[in-house]
């Protein structure tokens, strides 16, 4: 009995949060209006294709598109055919994996982020892929 009496306490507490949170205390109905005509970016909202400077600032790359990706895959598919089982997961890894190229754990770090599902890649195989990235020179922002 206690226990639904806590539970039913912390969802009427939550349910009063969510509502004050919705409220415009301002009471100013232009600027409402104003907010839903008025398209805004926010960081959320920020597609691959439109990287965020914060995103640019790490070396994290654009998404690669056309002929762009087929190359990378193909590279990525030569240091583990496996890795491009995924494709937009590997890509993915790919873009993330330019952040840590530089630092001392980079072949560790791609065989982390390249093993995904039902994929495993060895540190040996990171180590190519660092390769592969550096050649192509995808991580050059």
């Amino acid at each position: 009995m206690r226990t639904l009496i806590t539970i039913a306490t912390v969802t009427a507490a939550l349910a009063v949060a969510l509502v004050g949170c919705s409220s415009d205390e301002s009471g100013d109905e232009t600027s409402d209006d104003a907010a839903k005509t008025t398209p805004s970016a926010t960081a959320s909202e920020v597609t691959p294709d439109q990287p965020s400077a914060t995103v640019t600032a790490v070396g994290i790359p654009p998404v690669p598109t056309g002929a762009d990706r087929e190359v990378l895959l193909r590279a990525l598919a030569a240091a583990n055919p496996d890795t491009v089982k995924y494709e937009d997961k590997a890509i993915d890894a790919a873009r993330n994996q330019c952040s840590a190229v530089e630092s001392g754990k980079a072949d560790w770090l791609a065989s982390q982020r390249f093993t995904y599902k039902d994929v495993t890649t060895t540190e040996a195989q990171g180590k190519q892929i660092n390769a592969a990235l550096e050649g192509l020179g995808f991580c050059k922002v």
